[in-house]
């Protein structure tokens, strides 16, 4: 009878196991990270009775986990992408809403330079030259607003760059503690650490693209796409935030020995911060700029070109800051670097870094492509539309970060505040002597360097014969002279003709400042011609094209982000749709496991109420 009572006592008590294990699956059915239990049993040993066996009931060997390590760590991988994803189209919808809210730049640009040919057209109007003001102010106001609006992201940016991190390290420093747990626990480890373990790798590849190891103890070690330890056994390893070597309001993030791994680190919301602060946001910022840079340098460039309504050379319209230079907070020498802009055309949107190797100074850009310098003759160093001025002495291993045009929207200016001051006469003309005989004819004065001091000085172009000329001042020195040929060009002080048709031997042209400012508007005209003009991209590219170029830029990124996002996010549900094939609660399968485990509960409590009944009768007769 103790045979029959041991095996049914065994069958009720891996019944009550099952039942208590199907409960916990009912109850943790709406549980994050939760993996199904099932109850492994075994057949008990049997002794052996001579020429037979007679079973020995069943034995609960274990409770374990639903669970695959491909899966799991499958999901781990569409986590890490899917809140790269997120976080980049949110970022990326940030920019598109900044675009729009800031005001339309292109609109602005388009009645600024329109207002030019209202001028032209009412050179008399004082009302005219004031609404050019009024435009140009207009399209410094959406250029800052603009600008401002990239550079609060980039504060944003930041902000959240840390926050990542900080959560990172508590995540680390949680699952450490779980390792610790699960160490402790031995050979029979608890599912619902194990189940924790895998919940907080999980979260943590949400924060940053990671490699997971799992240890024969059931610990599991952690690593950053930056080859970093997160997690080692019951030990975690934080992640650091620090000011940039150069620009000490962006932040870096540094592994636990205080180097930078910024660059090295990819996938979840940490990477996308990275990626698209490194990618996107830097580069929107200095095309916006470069953009502002073209508008202030052309409008200022023509303007000193023509003659306003006081008779003087026009002065600039704007302003904008100069490239801004960042020493590197480790510099040992006194080196200073001041950078200018000196061809726009030549200007590029990138960032630079000019370093000291102890013999030659080096320039490449942030992404570390080298960009060849040309050596002036007077000690400055000159290279894509940019001349560096070296001072000071430096040390072997100093470097300067040059940001050539990331302040300049935010900082872009209107500085005109009188109307009369636009230069919408142009500033010189020639009149052609009275006693010329042949058919030679100058039509306009082109100026080419309004830096001349000589510019407006008056001047004479004559042709002793029909192939020579000869220019002289006021005071008869000769400033150029020459063999002629028809169509050819004539320099001096500044400014250049190009006569047509054939002049005469002892033809002349009087060259001097135009006197009829009031009526003569061609170089307001110039002026409007800018929006069509090429200023940038070697004078291929106008102000209005580069702000068309950042707008296709802008929109492509939104775009890629959003199609991104639904890509990764499908992936992301296959992913955790086959894990929860696998790991989830069903609650139909559940419930037919109950019922089961139930009826085998009953079951082997009647084999043991048999038992009690054989061996009561026993007893009796063996009384009787």
């Amino acid at each position: 009878m103790s045979n029959l009572l041991s095996i049914g006592a065994s069958g009720l008590s891996a019944a009550q196991t099952a039942l208590s294990t199907v409960g916990n699956n009912i109850s943790n059915v709406n549980t994050t990270g939760y993996s199904r239990q099932t109850v492994v049993q075994t057949e008990a040993i049997s002794q052996s009775a001579g020429n037979y066996t007679i079973g020995s009931g069943v034995d609960v060997q274990s409770v374990q986990r639903a669970y695959s390590d491909f899966l799991t760590s499958a999901l781990w991988t569409a986590t890490s992408s899917t809140s790269r994803a997120t976080a980049y189209n949110s970022l990326a919808t940030t920019l598109n809403s900044s675009l729009s809210a800031s005001g339309n730049l292109q609109s602005a640009l388009d009645s600024f330079y329109g207002s030019f040919s209202t001028v032209a057209n009412t050179p008399g109007v004082a009302s005219s030259r004031q609404s050019a003001l009024g435009s140009a102010s207009q399209a410094v106001t959406v250029f800052n607003t603009l600008g401002q609006q990239f550079a609060a992201q980039q504060s944003q940016v930041n902000a959240q760059i840390k926050t990542t991190v900080d959560s990172i390290n508590n995540v680390s420093s949680n699952l450490a503690d779980v390792n610790a747990k699960i160490h402790a626990a031995g050979n029979n480890v608890p599912n619902d650490l194990l189940d924790q373990r895998d919940n907080l790798v999980q979260t943590l590849s949400g924060y940053v693209g990671i490699s997971a190891y799992t240890e024969s103890d059931g610990t599991i070690s952690v690593y950053a796409s930056s080859g970093q330890a997160l997690v080692s056994g019951d030990k975690s390893f934080a992640m650091q935030t620090g000011n940039n070597q150069y620009d000490p309001s962006r932040t870096e993030v540094l592994d636990n020995t205080g180097t930078v791994v910024s660059g090295k680190l990819s996938g979840g919301t940490l990477g996308a911060l990275l990626d698209y602060r490194g990618n996107v946001l830097d580069n929107v910022q200095n095309q916006l700029g470069q953009a502002a840079v073209a508008l202030s340098t052309s409008v200022n460039e023509q303007q000193s070109k023509g003659l306003d309504l006081y008779g003087k050379q026009g002065g600039p319209m704007f302003s904008v800051p100069t490239p801004n230079v960042l020493p590197s907070n480790l510099n040992k020498g006194t080196g200073a670097v001041s950078a200018s802009i000196t061809d726009v055309s030549q200007l590029t949107s990138s960032d630079y870094v000019l370093s000291y190797d102890g013999s030659n100074w080096n320039l490449a850009t942030t992404a570390g492509q080298a960009v060849p310098m040309t050596a002036n003759p007077d000690g400055t160093y000159s290279a894509n539309g940019l001349t560096f001025s070296l001072s000071g002495t430096a040390q072997a291993g100093d470097s300067f970060q040059i940001q050539p045009t990331r302040q300049a929207s935010t900082g872009l200016a209107l500085t005109m505040t009188d109307p009369n001051n636009i230069a919408a006469a142009a500033a010189l003309n020639a009149t052609a002597a009275k006693a010329n005989t042949g058919n030679g004819a100058i039509g306009s004065v082109t100026v080419d360097d309004p830096t001349n001091a000589a510019l407006l000085n008056g001047a004479t172009v004559s042709f002793p014969s029909a192939s020579s000329y000869q220019v002289t001042d006021s005071t008869g020195n000769v400033l150029a002279s020459g063999s002629y040929a028809p169509g050819q060009t004539i320099s001096a002080n500044g400014w250049s003709v190009t006569p047509s048709g054939t002049p005469a031997a002892n033809d002349s042209f009087a060259i001097g400042a135009n006197t009829n400012g009031l009526n003569d508007t061609s170089n307001a005209l110039a002026l409007a011609g800018l929006a069509d003009k090429g200023v940038l991209a070697g004078g291929t590219q106008s102000v209005i094209d580069s702000y068309g170029t950042l707008t296709t830029t802008i929109g492509t990124v939104g775009s890629q982000a959003s199609s991104n996002l639904t890509t990764q996010t499908s992936l992301f549900n296959q992913a955790m749709s086959a894990q929860q094939s696998v790991s989830g609660v069903n609650l139909d399968e559940e419930a037919a496991n109950m019922v089961r485990y139930q009826q085998a509960y009953q079951a082997s409590a009647q084999v043991i109420s048999t038992a009690q009944t054989i061996f009561s009768s026993l007893i009796t007769a063996m009384q009787g």
